[in-house]
C-alpha cells in the first residue's frame, strides 16, 4: 500500500514540525499489534457498512464468508464485533436522519494535492446531504481519547471530500465525527466551508510546502508522540536539557517553575522509555553501545512443563482438584464482553455504577473539567474510607 509523504494522519506532526516528514522518510517502517488490531476493526466496520449501504444485495452467505476470514486473524476477539456495531450504529443514525437518502462513500480515498503536494488519505465514511458534508471516523484505540475538535486529520479528509464533490453538491457546512467505542468517546466538530478553505490556505499550504521540501525548524511538542524519529531526534533531546525557568532566582522554586519542570519531566520519562527500546534494538542487531548490554531479565515466575500431567499426579497423591483451582468472578467489563454490550445493558445496566477516580494532576490541555479544591478533598476522603473498609 502506498503512503503519502505528507499524510493526513501525520498532519499534526508536519504542520507543527515541518522537517519531521522527510526525517521520518529515512527511518524504518514498523507496525504494532495495536495498529493491526485497528486495521482489523476497520475492515469489519467497512464490511458491515458496505452490506448496509453500498452492496445492499450482498448475500448472507457472502457476508458470513467475509466475516469468517476476518475471524481467522490472530488478533480477532469477539468484542471487535460489538465495538464496531457502535460505530456502524452511529453512521446509520446520521444517514437515517434525512428525509431523502444521502450520498454515502465507505473507505473513500480522497486527494488534497491542491494544498499538500502528492497527498491523499482514506476517509472511513463520507455522507453528503443538502449543504452538509459529514466525515465520520472510527478510532479503535483505547490508549488515549481522540477528539474531533480542530482535528487536522479529519479536516484534511473533509478538504479532500469537498474538493471532489463540491461540483455536484452545494456544500456549505462540514461536520466531523470521531467514534472511539472502547473509550465510550464520541465527539463532533462543525466548521463552515469558508473557514476550512481559509485554514487550508493559511495553515496547511505554507507548512506543507516547507515540509515537502524538508525545510523549516524542528519543533518538539505533544505532536511528537507518534513520530518515528521521536527517540533519536536531537531537537527533542535538547528540549529536555534546557529548563530556562530554572535559572538561579532564589533558593526555592516558584509554582511556575515547578509547573514547567513537571511538564518537561513527564515527557522526559516517556522519552527515556523510547530510548531504551532503540538501544535494545541496536544491541540486538549486533551494534556496540557503550555502557549498555542485554542481560537475562528476572524470572517471571515458575510454571509446569505439562500442567495436565502435574495436576494428575497431585490428584494421585490425594490432593482434591478443587484445591488446585481458584474460582473468581469476572470483572464488570469482562462480563460485558462475554455477555454482549446490548444484553448486558438491558439486563443489569441499571445495577452498574462508576467508581470515581482518585483526583489527579493533569495539564491544562486535558479535556476533563477541573474539580474544586473542596471537591477533590471530598473525593479523596471517600476513596480513602472505601480502602479502609
Amino acid at each position: 500500500m502506498s503512503h503519502a509523504i505528507l499524510s493526513a494522519s501525520g498532519a499534526s506532526r508536519w504542520i507543527n514540525c515541518n522537517p519531521s516528514a522527510r526525517l521520518e522518510e529515512t527511518m524504518e517502517n514498523t507496525t504494532s499489534g495495536y495498529a493491526e488490531e485497528g486495521t482489523l476493526a476497520h475492515a469489519l466496520a467497512e464490511l458491515k457498512l458496505r452490506k448496509y449501504f453500498i452492496e445492499t444485495g450482498m448475500a448472507k452467505r457472502t457476508y458470513t464468508s467475509e466475516l469468517n476470514k476476518l475471524k481467522k486473524h490472530r488478533l480477532w476477539q469477539n468484542e471487535i464485533d460489538s465495538y464496531t456495531d457502535e460505530y456502524v450504529d452511529h453512521v446509520r443514525a446520521i444517514a437515517m436522519s434525512f428525509d431523502v437518502a444521502p450520498f454515502i462513500e465507505i473507505e473513500k480515498k480522497v486527494s488534497f494535492e491542491e494544498y499538500v503536494p502528492e497527498a491523499f488519505g482514506t476517509a472511513d465514511t463520507i455522507i453528503i446531504s443538502g449543504d452538509r458534508l459529514y466525515i465520520i471516523d472510527l478510532k479503535y484505540g483505547k490508549g488515549v481519547p481522540v477528539y474531533a475538535e480542530n482535528n487536522s486529520q479529519l479536516m484534511l479528509y473533509a478538504l479532500g471530500a469537498y474538493l471532489e464533490y463540491s461540483l455536484f453538491y452545494g456544500i456549505e457546512n462540514i461536520e466531523m465525527h470521531i467514534v472511539q467505542p472502547r473509550l465510550e468517546n464520541i465527539s463532533m466538530f462543525s466548521i463552515k466551508v469558508n473557514d476550512l478553505l481559509e485554514w487550508a490556505e493559511t495553515v496547511i499550504k505554507p507548512n506543507a510546502q516547507r515540509a515537502f521540501a524538508g525545510e523549516g525548524e524542528f519543533n518538539p511538542g505533544e505532536h511528537c508522540k507518534f513520530c518515528k524519529a521521536k527517540a533519536s531526534c536531537r531537537a527533542r533531546a535538547a528540549n529536555y536539557f534546557t529548563l530556562e525557568a530554572l535559572k538561579e532566582k532564589g533558593p526555592l522554586l516558584t509554582n511556575e517553575e515547578k509547573a514547567e519542570a513537571l511538564q518537561r519531566g513527564a515527557e522526559l520519562d516517556k522519552w527515556l522509555g523510547e530510548l531504551k527500546v532503540e538501544i535494545f534494538s541496536a544491541i540486538e542487531k549486533g551494534e556496540e553501545v557503550k555502557g549498555w548490554k542485554i542481560v537475562q531479565g528476572r524470572s517471571a515466575g515458575r510454571k509446569f512443563t505439562d500442567t495436565d500431567a502435574a495436576v494428575g499426579k497431585l490428584k494421585e497423591h490425594g490432593i482434591a482438584e478443587e484445591l488446585l483451582y481458584e474460582r473468581k468472578m469476572l470483572t464488570v467489563p469482562q462480563m460485558e464482553t462475554v455477555i454482549g454490550k446490548k444484553d448486558f445493558k438491558e439486563w443489569v445496566g441499571d445495577m452498574v455504577e462508576t467508581i470515581p477516580g482518585k483526583p489527579t494532576l493533569a495539564p491544562e490541555s486535558d479535556k476533563r473539567e477541573a474539580i474544586s479544591k473542596r471537591k477533590s478533598k471530598d473525593v479523596f476522603s471517600v476513596i480513602s474510607n472505601e480502602n479502609n473498609i
